[in-house]
């Protein structure tokens, strides 16, 4: 089953990357990363882990991924071969962070 889960994220990263890059026309949309995707037990819920670029994107990019969440979700139903499509949720990735802090104290 987790097979099957991870599979399904996979495949829910890579289209909702390119419908970012080349659907969503919003100009406070940066720079978009989706470093990974945790999708449910019972694929009903998709949560999107997302990074920026810039550290100032951060707020208005998160608010512009929140406003085309339904037209996202509306393409990914066309590009999924699944019954349900999953309701999405942005979140931001601080894992970045954690390795430059990391990193910062391995080097003292």
């Amino acid at each position: 089953m987790a097979n099957k889960q991870e599979r399904i994220a996979s495949i829910i990263r890579k289209n909702i990357a390119e419908i970012i890059q080349f659907e969503v026309k919003d100009p406070h949309l940066g720079f978009v990363s989706i470093p990974e995707v945790r999708v449910s037990k019972d694929f009903s819920y998709a949560t999107v882990y997302v990074s920026f670029f810039k550290d100032e994107d951060i707020e208005p990019s998160l608010a512009a991924l929140n406003k085309a969440k339904g037209f996202i979700r509306t393409e990914l139903a066309h590009k999924l071969d699944t019954r349900r499509v999953p309701e999405i949720r942005f979140v931001l990735d601080e894992g970045y962070k954690r390795e430059e802090r990391i990193s910062e104290l391995l080097s003292k």
